[in-house]
């Protein structure tokens, strides 16, 4: 593939005081941390085997089966973090999905438009002076101020319409694939990990602001206090270390969905995640949840990491969302 058709990888600073392994301060902030916003070191020896291409006018990175179209593929949607279709860890896992026998899909969910990279703040160095950490804090506050603005701009209303568009054109050109998994499969990542629920539901289309929270309904704006509802769109969903998801995001689930969470993670709170598991409980909805302990937020997208925990974690991770998606 091109130079630039890749994006520009940026490691992670190494392990801090009080931190993960692998994480990274960035990550301690309320919206996105920096495994959504920039690539771990892409592991010796891999590279992407897909192409970037359109499918119903929506930018996408497609990759198949070796075999496919003589063998018979099911259809999966892969919505990656903030980094992208033009991450090459992002395509790599979507490889990785392929050589299972998906036909494989990742939107651009940000129409050119990847988060800002978080690289650009400096690292904290042991031994940095007063001024050098107020210094590296200021700079912090301005990443996360452009981050924000950056979601403002990717919101439910903007993401919702661009996979509508997608999964048209998947029916009409992978009509085979789609027909031989009995519906479309998705899988997602950070962002992208709160879009596999929306697509797993049955819902209004209501507002809301880029944290997922829905607003009210503007009566004297003539807003209907019961929207048409659509969906689900899709037969099954695993979602890792979803970010930007609220309670609300949980109503009206359809299908089964596996969530693969970190323990103790601020981008996805364990008080979001338990409110989650009792109203998927009590609306009798088939799911699984398992929490990874000891590994940062975005462990487990394709990317290199020296801890041994996080190695196996990331396999095992992979292995729950590929094993939940073949048995439904």
């Amino acid at each position: 593939m091109a130079d630039e058709d890749v994006a520009t990888r940026a490691p992670e600073s190494d392990a801090q005081e009080n931190v993960i392994p692998g994480d990274t301060p960035a990550q301690t902030g309320p919206t996105m941390g920096e495994h959504c916003t920039s690539d771990r070191p892409t592991p010796a020896g891999l590279a992407p085997k897909g192409e970037l291409r359109k499918l119903g006018d929506v930018d996408v990175y497609l990759t198949k089966p070796e075999s496919y179209p003589s063998n018979p593929s099911k259809l999966l949607l892969l919505l990656s973090s903030g980094t992208g279709i033009k991450s090459t860890n992002n395509q790599i896992q979507a490889d990785k999905f392929a050589e299972e026998g998906f036909v494989v899909v990742m939107p651009d969910l940000f129409q050119g438009n990847p988060a800002p990279n978080s690289s650009l703040v400096p690292d904290a160095e042991t031994g940095t002076s007063f001024l050098d950490r107020i210094k590296l804090k200021a700079a912090e506050l301005a990443k996360s101020f452009v981050i924000d603005e950056w979601l403002a701009r990717h919101t439910e209303e903007k993401v919702m319409p661009i996979l509508e568009k997608v999964i048209d054109a998947c029916k009409s050109e992978f009509a085979d694939a789609v027909g031989n998994g009995g519906g479309i499969y998705a899988v997602g990542y950070c962002f992208g990990g709160r879009y596999v629920l929306l697509l797993a539901s049955e819902r209004g289309q209501v507002q809301t602001g880029w944290s997922g929270s829905r607003k009210p309904a503007d009566e004297e704006a003539g807003e209907s206090a019961g929207p048409a509802k659509k969906g689900p769109y899709i037969k099954a969903g695993a979602l890792a270390h979803a970010t930007l998801v609220s309670p609300d995001d949980f109503h009206g689930l359809k299908v089964p969905v596996s969530l693969v969470c970190v323990e103790s993670d601020p981008m996805f709170p364990d008080d979001v995640r338990e409110t989650g598991e009792d109203i998927m409980s009590k609306e009798s909805v088939e799911h699984e949840v398992q929490v990874y302990p000891g590994v940062p937020h975005g462990f487990a997208v394709v990317g290199d990491y020296e801890d041994a925990n996080i190695k196996d974690a990331q396999i095992t991770a992979y292995e729950q969302m590929l094993r939940w998606i073949k048995e439904h």
